[in-house]
């Protein structure tokens, strides 16, 4: 099969393409058929070592095994079964759910030994890959291309509005709002959980857009007074911010928030490091999360709010596997809208 991997620490050069054997599923997983693998930040920040350096970077502290193959939003078919698996399942069109945990029900990811597939496991930049029977589960629409858009990102979102207890009315700040989790976290707390929305973008010429995925106000963090515009269409200090940049907009963030308001966080891509005045924090009584991932029964409830019409996919881009490097490269791009997609079948 062709599949895609990365070599090591660095640039988009440390992606190769590569012919490597079809893998055979063990006694309890199944080999899917790759149709689709959104790129997520998670395996370019993998690449570049951005979750540390040398044997830190990765989801497990031995750190990422090179050559690696990355992606981890993958929908397919299932062609193969393990010895352990009801053979009713080939033929079956599946979204995978991302990681293998011990952990208990609720606790998945916070558990030590969770293992990410496209880190700790062989991804979905593949024409074939096996998983776990158990964590496959099926497709919540009938295109695999967009069925195969939310795994990580999706779930991403929803346990972030989850984190905040998002509740009817409630306005939820979302910056990065076009991208991946950004444009699902605007459709999840709005249509799903009946919150108010101010998404943040660069460019105000996707504000149509945004406001078709429920967001009720649209502004750029560009602007010179983004703070006073955030409160003015408000009509007062929000209630939470749902952050997927980091530094570039956590002061104006905790600037906005009420009194008791919360701010959740799942990455950094406007930088890592910030300042924080301690007394902002106690003083306004702000709450504090950290998030990545999410649990199988949000994963559930996520693929059924998908089914139903209440999420929908947004997609930039799509392109074909050989055309990886490029692929990571445009989704560095700014003012995109939504995912963008490997389709090992073209």
């Amino acid at each position: 099969m062709k599949a895609v991997q990365v070599t090591g620490y660095g640039d988009v050069d440390k992606l190769e393409i590569v012919e490597l054997a079809i893998p055979e599923p063990k006694d309890n997983e199944v080999l899917i058929k790759v149709k689709a693998c959104a790129i997520n930040n998670t395996e370019i920040w993998m690449r570049e070592g951005a979750y540390g350096t040398g044997s830190k970077s990765g989801w497990r502290p031995e750190g990422v095994q090179f050559p690696r193959t990355p992606g981890s939003d993958i929908s397919g078919r299932v062609v193969k079964v393990g010895k352990l698996v009801d053979e009713s399942m080939i033929g079956k069109d599946v979204v995978l759910f991302p990681f293998t945990s011990s952990g208990d029900e609720g606790s998945e990811h916070i558990s030590e030994d969770m293992s990410f597939i496209g880190s700790e496991y062989d991804g979905g930049y593949a024409e074939y890959v096996v998983w776990t029977a158990d964590l496959c589960f099926e497709m919540p629409l009938s295109n695999y291309t967009e069925s195969g858009v939310f795994s990580v990102s999706g779930l991403t979102a929803w346990h972030m509005v989850e984190q905040i207890q998002a509740q009817p009315g409630e306005t939820i700040m979302v910056t990065g709002a076009n991208g991946g989790v950004g444009s699902l976290s605007v459709q999840i707390a709005s249509k799903v959980f009946g919150a108010k929305v101010i998404a943040i973008v660069g460019d105000l010429d996707l504000e149509d857009k945004m406001k078709e995925l429920g967001a009720t106000h649209v502004l750029s963090y560009r602007s010179n007074n983004l703070a006073k515009e955030i409160i003015e269409v408000n009509g007062g200090p929000i209630d939470s911010v749902l952050d997927v940049v980091g530094d570039a907009l956590f002061s104006t963030s905790l600037q906005v928030l009420k009194k008791g308001g919360k701010f959740c966080t799942s990455g950094s891509a406007g930088g890592q490091n910030a300042e924080l005045d301690f007394r902002t924090l106690y003083l306004k009584h702000i709450t504090l999360y950290g998030s990545v991932l999410g649990t199988r029964g949000e994963f559930k409830l996520m693929l059924n709010a998908i089914s139903e019409g209440k999420i929908k996919p947004v997609i930039d881009r799509t392109f074909p596997l050989e055309k990886a490097r490029e692929a990571q490269t445009y989704f560095k791009n700014t003012g995109k809208l939504g995912k963008i997609v490997l389709l090992p079948g073209e």
